[in-house]
C-alpha cells in the first residue's frame, strides 16, 4: 500500500515549540487544571550498530580501535498531544510505529532530539522485563518497589498482602521470582504499579501478559484510579482494551501521529487501515 494514513500532527504555528519558547500556550481544562502530560513537537531517534559480516574488517577495526558503523533510525517525528488529568490515553500502532520509544521519552529514559515533554506528577512505568530481582521473593520485590516509590514501611505492610491477593499469587508470594511463570511476573508487575499510588501510570504492553479475567481486574482498578484523578497512558496492540478503557486514543504510524481523538473513531480508522494494508499485500 503506498503512502500511509493521514498525519494529524499539530498545525505549524498553532503552538510555540516548548523547547524554543518561554511563553508557552497550554491547554487548560474547564476546572482550571493543567494536563498531566504535554508532548510538544517531539522527535527522537536511536542508533543501530551495523555488523560488517566481514572478519578482516572486524580485525582491522579492533587493531585501529575504530567504532563500528552506526545508523541513526528515526523513531518519532513531530509528535504532539496532551493528556488531561484523570483521563486514560490509549496508544496504538503497528510494530515499529514508535510506541515503545514514546514510552521511553515520556518516562525520561530517552531524551528527545527536539521538542519537550512536560510531566506533572509522579510517574510509574510498567513495562515487561524490568524492575524485579530474580533472587528475591515476590514479597521482597513488592517492598523494594514500594520503598523506591517513597512509601513508608507501615504503608507497605498494609499493601503487600493486598497486592499479592490482587495478583493471584497465593503461596508463590514468598517464593523467589525465578520460580514464577511469565504470566505470574506480569500479574505481579501490574499489581505493584496500580497499587503504589501513582499520579501518572504509564503501561507499555503490560496487559497482554494476563488472562481475560485478570485483564478485567486491571481495567476495574484503573477505572478506580482515574476516578481518583490519576492519569493513565496505555500503550498496547490490544484495541479492545483501548475501546473499553481509554477516554482518548493516539494512533502512531511510522513515528508520526496518524489520528488523535475519540477512541472508537481512532480504533475504527486504524483497523480499516490494517485491513486495507492486508488486502494490498495479498495482491502482491
Amino acid at each position: 500500500m503506498t503512502g500511509g494514513p493521514r498525519s494529524a500532527a499539530a498545525p505549524a504555528g498553532a503552538r510555540g515549540r516548548l523547547s524554543e519558547a518561554l511563553a508557552i500556550p497550554r491547554e487548560v481544562a474547564g476546572d482550571g487544571t493543567l494536563p498531566s502530560i504535554e508532548v510538544d513537537n517531539v522527535s527522537a531517534s536511536y542508533r543501530v550498530w551495523i555488523d560488517s559480516r566481514d572478519l578482516l574488517t572486524d580485525i582491522r577495526r579492533l587493531i585501529h580501535r575504530t567504532e563500528p558503523t552506526a545508523k541513526l533510525v528515526p523513531a518519532l517525528r513531530d509528535v504532539s498531544f496532551t493528556v488531561p488529568r484523570g483521563s486514560v490515553l490509549g496508544v496504538i500502532g503497528r510494530n515499529g510505529a514508535g510506541k515503545s520509544t514514546l514510552c521511553r521519552v515520556v518516562s525520561g529514559v530517552l531524551p528527545p532530539e527536539r521538542g519537550r515533554v512536560l510531566v506533572r506528577g509522579r510517574l510509574n512505568l510498567l513495562t515487561p522485563g524490568i524492575g524485579f530481582s530474580e533472587s528475591l521473593t515476590g514479597r521482597e520485590n513488592i517492598t523494594l518497589g514500594g520503598l523506591a516509590s517513597g512509601l513508608s514501611p507501615s504503608r507497605l505492610a498494609e499493601l503487600t498482602e493486598e497486592i499479592g491477593e490482587f495478583a493471584q499469587l497465593d503461596d508463590y508470594l514468598d517464593m523467589p521470582m525465578r520460580s514464577y511463570s511469565s504470566g505470574m511476573r506480569m500479574r505481579l508487575a501490574s499489581s505493584i504499579a496500580v497499587f503504589l499510588d501513582p499520579e501518572i501510570l504509564l503501561i507499555d504492553e503490560a496487559l497482554t501478559g494476563g488472562d481475560a479475567a485478570f485483564g478485567q481486574h486491571i481495567a476495574e482498578k484503573t477505572a478506580q484510579l482515574t476516578g481518583e484523578g490519576r492519569t493513565i497512558v496505555l500503550v498496547t496492540h490490544g484495541v479492545g482494551s483501548v475501546r473499553t478503557m481509554a477516554t482518548q486514543a493516539l494512533w502512531l504510524h511510522q513515528g508520526r501521529v496518524a489520528e488523535f481523538g475519540d477512541p472508537e473513531e481512532v480504533v475504527s480508522k486504524y483497523l480499516r487501515y490494517c485491513r486495507l494494508e492486508s488486502l494490498t499485500t495479498e495482491d502482491f
